[in-house]
C-alpha cells in the first residue's frame, strides 16, 4: 500500500526548527487504528496526522492524531501544520486566507490560516476552555522529578498547577533560565511526580526569555507519550492560558502572550497566545503560529 505524506515544521518561519510534523494524506482512510499507531512509530515524530475523509460536507477533513505511543484527541501542533497543508494544497496561489474546519476527537476546530506575506500563519480556537484538574505533589517531589533543586520550583506567586482542556498537564513553574535549562526527567522520581498523576506532560515555564519579544520560555516533557521533549505544544499552550489567568489575574479583554520553547533542543518555536477575559472568566482561548512545508513523498507498507 503507498500512502502520501508531507513533512512541516510547525511555529517556526523557518525550516528545520519549530515542531516537526508528519501528515499522511492519500491512503489514509485505508488504515485502521493499529497501522496508524505503526506508522506513526515509524516516522517517530512527535505527533503524526492522519486526514480522512470529512463527516459533514461543510468540514474540511476528519483527523486523527498519534504520538510514537499512543493516539491523541487533540494537539496544538498537528491542528496548525495540517490546516497550512490543506489550505495551501486547496487554495494554492489563488487566496491569500482560507477558513479550514477539522474533525478531531476532541470535537469540531475552526483554524484561519493566511496563506500571504512569507511563511503561512494559522490561528484556531481552542475547543475547550481549560480547567483545573487537581493538584500535583510537593514541590520537593516535582524537582526531584526534574533534576532541580526545591527552591528553584516557582517564581512571583506561581506555584506548580495542573490544567486540562482535553488534554490535561502538570505546569511547573521554574525560577530561571538557567535552571529550566537543567530540567530533565529523572526516573524513577519522575514517575512519582508526574505518572502517576495521569497527565499527558509537564510543561515547565519561566518569564526569563531568550527574546525580549516573548512572554514565557518553555520546555515540555511527555517520555509516557513517546515523547522525550516536544519542541513546541499547542495543547498545552491552550491549558497554559488558565495558569495565566489564574495567577496573573488578568482584567477583562484581549490579552495576547508569545511563548518560546524549543531552544534547548535546537528548534527554536513561538508560540502565540490569545485570551479573552469577560466578566472575570476566561473566555475564548485562540493559538496561533506559523508553519512551513519540508518534505512530501510515499510511504510504503
Amino acid at each position: 500500500m503507498q500512502l502520501t505524506y508531507y513533512t512541516l515544521d510547525v511555529f517556526t518561519e523557518n525550516r528545520l526548527a519549530g515542531n516537526p510534523l508528519a501528515v499522511v494524506t492519500d491512503g489514509a482512510a485505508d488504515l485502521d487504528t493499529a497501522a496508524m499507531q505503526a506508522v506513526a512509530r515509524e516516522f517517530n515524530l512527535s505527533e503524526t496526522v492522519f486526514v480522512l475523509p470529512s463527516e459533514k460536507p461543510a468540514h474540511s477533513a476528519k483527523v486523527r492524531i498519534f504520538t510514537p505511543a499512543r493516539e491523541l484527541p487533540f494537539a496544538g501542533h498537528p491542528t496548525i501544520g495540517t490546516a497550512v497543508l490543506l489550505a495551501e494544497l486547496r487554495e494554492g496561489t489563488t487566496s491569500d486566507e482560507a477558513l479550514i474546519v477539522l474533525e478531531q476527537s476532541i470535537g469540531t476546530v475552526r483554524v484561519g490560516v493566511r496563506l500571504r506575506n512569507g511563511a503561512p500563519y494559522a490561528e484556531f480556537d481552542a475547543p475547550k476552555i481549560p480547567v483545573e484538574a487537581g493538584l500535583l505533589p510537593p514541590a520537593d517531589r516535582l524537582a526531584a522529578g526534574l533534576g532541580l533543586l526545591p527552591s528553584e520550583i516557582g517564581f512571583e506567586n506561581h506555584k506548580p498547577s495542573c490544567f486540562a482542556a482535553g488534554n490535561a498537564f502538570a505546569f511547573v513553574p521554574v525560577s530561571s533560565l538557567d535552571a529550566i535549562a537543567r530540567a530533565s526527567p529523572q526516573f524513577p522520581h519522575w514517575n512519582a511526580a508526574f505518572e502517576e498523576q495521569g497527565l499527558v506532560g509537564a510543561f515547565l515555564y519561566t518569564r526569563q526569555c531568550a527574546h525580549t519579544t516573548s512572554s514565557f520560555h518553555a520546555r515540555m516533557f511527555a517520555p509516557a507519550s513517546g515523547i522525550a521533549e516536544d519542541p513546541a505544544t499547542g495543547s498545552a499552550a491552550v491549558c497554559f492560558a488558565g495558569v495565566v489567568k489564574h495567577f496573573d489575574a488578568l482584567p477583562d479583554g484581549s490579552h495576547r502572550r508569545v511563548i518560546e520553547q524549543g531552544y534547548e533542543m535546537g528548534r527554536p518555536s513561538e508560540l502565540t497566545l490569545t485570551m479573552e477575559v469577560d466578566q472575570g472568566k476566561l473566555g475564548n482561548v485562540r493559538i496561533g503560529g506559523h508553519a512551513v512545508r519540508v518534505s512530501h513523498g510515499q510511504f510504503t507498507i
